[in-house]
């Protein structure tokens, strides 16, 4: 009997962990955008590849839908709006002010926009390792989505998270099936500025914190 050859895969040079710690470093959530459109080969690209990405169960649960129509558009940005508004009477004094300061969406420039979804009803991976913790569904759909972060960045691209939305609106206003949820509103385009300080830093709003932070030792 043949003895089956064991492999660890491919390994990667220290050139290629250099460069991939320089993507991270320079992976922002993009506010500011272009508004010529992007190469279409690259986005599907970037989706194709982002989809292989590690699931719960293998249920590949994420569902992503492209707007398009500008009425739709118009309807998003309309609920950001409210949302962010009300967002404002959550802070006050100078936070507030900083607050009222900050651009949290690319929605009136971004040439590409896809609201990103869970699919809790998929039966696709039999219910394995989310019976005990189904949050795991969504965790897979943000695993997805920031694989497509650096992706796109990879190629010049900017991404944007926008969450400042309401779900339901959002849910009604595209029609998704009863058993999707609302994970992120992504804004993709070409960055009309970009920085390797997070925008958050720079204004003031929140520093980063030191590893020591969030690692503890038991």
């Amino acid at each position: 009997m043949s003895k089956k050859t064991v492999t660890n895969g491919p390994r990667w040079d220290q050139e290629f962990h250099d460069q991939f710690a320089r993507l991270l470093q320079w992976r922002r959530d993009v506010r500011h955008f272009d508004r010529r459109p992007i190469d279409e080969h690259i986005l599907m690209s970037c989706l194709q590849q982002a989809v292989i990405g590690p699931s719960v169960g293998n249920a590949q649960p994420w569902r992503m839908i492209r707007v398009r129509d500008e009425g739709l558009r118009r309807k998003i940005y309309d609920n950001f709006k409210a949302a962010n508004a009300d967002e404002l009477t959550h802070y006050e004094g100078q936070q507030g002010a900083s607050y009222a300061t900050l651009k949290l969406s690319g929605l009136d420039d971004a040439p590409v926009q896809i609201s990103v979804f869970v699919d809790n009803a998929t039966t696709a991976g039999h219910g394995l390792g989310a019976r005990t913790m189904p949050e795991t569904l969504a965790y897979s759909v943000v695993c997805m989505m920031h694989s497509l972060w650096l992706l796109l960045r990879s190629h010049g691209i900017g991404l944007g998270w926008v969450s400042i939305l309401n779900p339901d609106d959002l849910c009604r206003d595209l029609a998704v099936p009863p058993g999707w949820k609302f994970i992120g509103h992504l804004c993709i385009g070409l960055p009309m500025q970009i920085s390797e300080t997070p925008e958050l830093v720079a204004s003031g709003w929140q520093e980063r914190l030191d590893m020591d932070q969030f690692l503890i030792e038991r």
